[in-house]
């Protein structure tokens, strides 16, 4: 009975570090780029901290995609949130240039670039104000991220790799 207690634990500390990733990958600017390391330093192999922190990721990309625009309208309508959610508009707009330019490519670039302020919470918001159809916006998002994955898996890989020899 005492194994099966030790399993039990283990399979639930192993499930709290997978939820983890999850979640962290799932949270504006950390996204994918903080998550891997995250899961890496829990102890998750880097393929498994990549493959976690991708779905977790792209979860809020549909929420994000069909129901940014209704909220920011109804917040631009209070007093307290109207000019937050104007400067926040106004900034995505500001930093989307390449994704006005060349529509989904551009979207795709801008969400692939593993830096702070890029990736499927920004590229989500640009979409969203630019009208940009989900049919378009998703799969860009989708392979923007993981190329970004696929970059900071070799990265991350790299990095242990090295501290390993």
């Amino acid at each position: 009975m005492l194994e099966l207690s030790g399993l039990i634990q283990e399979l639930i500390n192993f499930i709290s570090i997978e939820m983890t990733v999850l979640l962290t990958a799932a949270m504006p600017i950390i996204e994918l780029r903080g998550a891997i390391p995250v899961g890496i330093s829990l102890g998750l192999s880097p393929l498994h901290a990549t493959v976690l922190s991708f779905v977790g990721s792209i979860i809020p990309v549909p929420f994000i995609l069909f129901t940014i625009r209704p909220v920011f309208n109804a917040l631009k309508k209070t007093k307290t949130f109207e000019k937050a959610i104007l400067k926040l508009t106004h900034r995505s707009l500001n930093n989307s240039g390449q994704i006005q330019k060349y529509g989904a490519w551009g979207l795709l670039v801008f969400v692939a670039i593993p830096l702070p302020g890029t990736g499927v919470w920004s590229g989500s918001l640009a979409a969203a104000l630019l009208d940009m159809r989900f049919k378009w916006a998703f799969p860009a998002i989708l392979v923007g991220n993981l190329i970004a994955a696929v970059l900071i898996f070799a990265l991350s890989h790299g990095v242990v790799s090295v501290m390993g020899s």
